[in-house]
């Protein structure tokens, strides 16, 4: 079971103050370790709407609740996506979802609601999952009343067992969780809306609240008016909303709309794997040119280690370091301590911290540390400059790095790939100055400029 450090209160969403970069308005902080059960249901029993974006892995779940919001979903349809690349058509099973949910809730700290699908089978089945999902660390599970295999409510072709069916699964998970011992908030879905009426979605929502729901939801609820005579059910149980993005069949509505309807929960299920998805044809399509993504496109390495909790790490590993002067194996690999001031700046390292550099005898004298007179050794002491301009005319890129660094410029120039930078290099390595050494467009237009100087 996940605990949370949280607080007494609870908002709409985050904001920010000059005393705590990250509070929430109406929250006044105690800090006291809480179970993530318990933190999700003061945020049940708060006033107002609570926003959950919808995660599929831990990093996306880390970044929800680095954003500030007081607990997430995961998505079935996501993580079919991300981790099968396959639709959310009933190809992912009960053991894949329960293992990827672990690895979310680990990640975080804030409480995660769990996609269960339709239990994975019929009542029996629905006991089991509710057992699996709170050995993951979930603080709640989503159960629906879809045939197997279930699919994406805003898809074609719903169908939903009996109401008497699905009232029992959700009785099996009552019974299941009394049980555990556990209190994992249970939210009741029904599909009947497109499977069958309205009328029916909405005598399913009373028939679940009746047998212990704490949270009800219809999904694919087609105009504002559906969602009010929704909210009118059982009024003493909340009620969450699905704001499907990108076309799907429910109106998406504002937070405050959603709030003076009567949501108390409303999920975002898609919009993290859409900008992914997005985001990476963009990356590709920029490689498959000949160019790495821009800089404003993506986080810095810093910024990407910082999210990771690189830094972090590295605080903690000084608590438990021993050496820093040690032989790493047989083949005369050392570890050279050294004090360079650019690359403290770059790292966030203070002066007094070292920097760990491995250098190989082969590597050393590849380049001519050996004392040889190939004129190709002394080039590390010269530096390439890379230009790209777009055909736009806006300049993409200009960096410099070591002119030996040959590897490394293919990997960042993809398009110099084919470019044989060495006997460039050779033929200019005794020029005194600098010299232009290649100016070409790429595929896409680009112009590239390499210079030595």
């Amino acid at each position: 079971m996940n605990a949370s450090s949280w607080c007494s209160g609870w908002c709409l969403g985050p904001t920010t103050s000059a005393s705590h970069p990250r509070s929430f308005r109406g929250i006044s902080c105690s800090f006291q370790k809480e179970s993530s059960v318990k933190v999700l249901r003061r945020i049940l029993e708060s006033p107002g709407v609570h926003q959950g974006p919808a995660c599929f892995d831990g990093l996306s779940a880390k970044l929800v609740q680095d954003a500030g919001f007081s607990y997430c979903f995961t998505s079935g349809f996501s993580i079919s996506a991300a981790r099968l690349g396959l639709p959310d058509t009933g190809f992912i099973s009960y053991g894949e979802m329960v293992d990827q949910g672990q690895l979310i809730t680990q990640a975080v700290s804030i409480p995660v609601i769990g996609d269960a699908d339709n239990g994975y089978g019929n009542a029996m089945n629905v006991r089991r999952t509710l057992k699996g999902y709170i050995s993951a660390g979930f603080a709640g599970i989503i159960l629906e009343d879809q045939v197997s295999p279930k699919a994406c409510g805003h898809t074609r072709g719903r169908k939903v067992v009996s109401r008497e069916e699905a009232v029992m699964r959700i009785k099996a998970a009552v019974d299941a969780r009394r049980e555990s011992g556990s209190d994992i908030v249970i939210v009741a879905r029904t599909d009947s809306r497109q499977a069958l009426s309205m009328d029916e979605a909405l005598s399913r929502a009373r028939a679940f609240g009746d047998a212990g729901a704490d949270v009800l939801f219809i999904d694919a609820l087609t105009s504002k008016q559906e969602m009010m005579a929704f909210c009118q059910v059982s009024p003493l149980i909340p009620k969450m909303g699905n704001m499907l993005e990108g076309g799907g069949k429910t109106p998406i509505l504002t937070p405050l709309e959603l709030e003076e309807i009567g949501f108390k929960l409303v999920a975002y299920p898609l919009s993290l794997i859409g900008v992914s998805i997005r985001a990476m044809q963009d990356s590709l399509a920029a490689i498959r040119g000949g160019r790495i993504p821009p800089p404003g496109s993506m986080p810095s390495f810093e910024e990407i280690k910082d999210i990771l909790g690189f830094n972090t790490y590295y605080e903690d590993e000084k608590r438990y370091a021993t050496s820093t002067f040690t032989k790493r194996d047989s083949s005369s690999l050392y570890s050279i301590q050294r004090r360079d001031q650019s690359d403290t700046e770059q790292t966030s390292q203070s002066p007094e911290d070292p920097i760990v550099e491995v250098i190989t005898p082969e590597v050393y004298n590849k380049y001519g540390g050996d004392g040889s007179r190939d004129p190709f050794s002394g080039i590390w002491s010269r530096t390439l400059r890379v230009k790209i301009t777009g055909r736009d005319g806006f300049e993409k890129l200009d960096l410099r790095i070591p002119a030996g660094f040959l590897d490394g410029l293919t990997n960042i120039v993809p398009a110099l790939g084919g470019v044989n930078m060495k006997e460039l290099l050779d033929d200019a390595a005794e020029e005194i100055g600098g010299k232009k050494l290649l100016d070409f467009n790429d595929r896409m237009g680009d112009r590239i400029q390499v210079f030595l100087e």
